[in-house]
């Protein structure tokens, strides 16, 4: 059995392949990973975006809405940001008292200056002892259910925290790590750093690790998994406007082999009917080494589907289509579209709008080179935004503030 073929189990839960959609505020919600599970068919592991733990443990309406899951996602997957040990608690608690999630994640990545200068994400590990204190709250709140965790190197590359934050997921009993392999001063710039990867796989062989950091295409993934010895990998940035990664992470996985460009293609036969309409693979075409290189068509049509999506969650079409607009920069990339389409369509308010818009484009136009590579933020910060004398000591018995406990989750 090659490395990429392995099962990865977390807790009773076996991801298969090992593909895991990476928690993004805003972004992973209930329509967008229902476009990405439709790809995989439903293969994989799709996160929620972050859940604050305050803001659950208040039940604010926000947050409620985004940890509801559709009857078919399992299983249930939640990422809770907290910085206060009896607070973070609480909420797993909650989460298993209600039966509101399978698995819950753990958010100490977040380079956001609006977290870190509270001492929360990224900026959390490096108070040691109180990273465990949180770590064993959830541990022992969640019971059988099983619990992760997601972080970075650290802080910058004169205070790394990966190894130690590795060792004591370990000792706490949480089930796998997932490191991006970036600093918080990094943000999302650089190259992600895969050698920190293989060497926190080889600090805590006990517990499965994940790779996460610049995995842009299914060949990406597979060289992560067998240039580190990684568990699996955590695909962020890279499904931003290409939600048929999915499909191709699955193929790519289940042969064990390199995923090409191109392929022997063969049309799905089932049509999208109405504006959007029907599962998101229906959209594209399938090769047997996943999904072809789309055409404009293609893709516009996903888009159409994810629009539809959101507004049949948001329960408001105009609602739906306006928080879709984030999403036109990226699943047009490379096209030739001109900024004056990019405009009309980032201000569109309805679906016959953007089909309408869509309509007017050439969209016969071949998958084009422009369109591969990084998207979504890519912005570095010299310096990370910390509290008054967060570096002084590591092993300080650091309390954070409540005020660090956002109010509310998601983007």
């Amino acid at each position: 059995m090659t490395a990429e073929s392995q099962p990865l189990h977390i807790g009773t839960h076996a991801v298969v392949p090992p593909v895991i959609l990476a928690p993004m505020a805003g972004i992973t919600n209930a329509p967008f990973r229902t476009l990405c599970r439709e790809f995989s068919g439903g293969k994989g592991l799709f996160v929620s975006e972050m859940i604050t733990t305050r803001a659950l443990v208040e039940r604010d309406a926000k947050t409620m809405r985004l940890i509801h899951f559709d009857g078919v996602e399992k299983p249930r997957s939640i990422q809770l940001y907290g910085v206060d040990p009896a607070t973070v608690g609480k909420a797993v608690r909650m989460i298993v008292d209600e039966d509101l999630a399978d698995h819950i994640d753990l958010n100490f990545g977040c380079p956001v200056p609006k977290v870190t200068r509270k001492g929360g994400g990224s900026a959390l590990p490096y108070k040691r002892h109180l990273l465990r204190a949180i770590v064993r709250e959830a541990v022992a709140g969640a019971g059988e259910l099983p619990v992760t965790m997601k972080m970075r190197k650290g802080i910058d590359d004169d205070h790394l925290t990966y190894l130690d934050a590795g060792r004591i997921a370990v000792q706490e009993g949480v089930r796998a790590i997932a490191l991006h392999g970036r600093t918080a001063a990094q943000h999302y710039s650089g190259e992600a750093d895969w050698s920190a990867i293989a060497r926190l796989k080889e600090a805590v062989p006990e517990i499965p690790v994940l790779g996460n950091g610049d995995i842009w295409s299914a060949d990406d993934a597979l060289r992560m998994v067998r240039e580190t010895g990684c568990d699996g990998v955590v695909v962020g940035r890279g499904c931003l406007g290409r939600p048929w990664l999915f499909g191709d992470l699955v193929a790519a996985f289940d042969a064990g082999a390199t995923l090409g460009a191109t392929g022997n293609a063969q049309a799905v036969s089932r049509a999208v009917p109405g504006a959007g309409g029907g599962p998101a693979w229906a959209a594209l075409t399938k090769g047997p080494t996943g999904y072809a290189a789309p055409t404009l068509r293609e893709v516009t049509r996903v888009m159409l589907r994810h629009a539809e999506l959101l507004g049949q969650w948001l329960e408001d079409e105009r609602r739906g289509v306006i928080d879709f607009r984030k999403h036109v920069a990226w699943y047009t990339k490379g096209f030739a579209v001109g900024s004056d389409m990019r405009k009309r369509l980032a201000i569109a308010s309805s679906l016959e709008e953007l089909a309408a818009l869509m309509s007017d484009m050439d969209r016969d136009q071949a998958w084009p080179a422009g369109a591969d590579g990084p998207r979504g933020r890519t912005s570095g910060r010299d310096r990370v935004v910390l509290p008054d004398g967060w570096l002084n000591d590591p092993y300080e018995r650091a309390a954070v503030g409540a005020e660090a406990e956002l109010s509310t989750s998601g983007g």
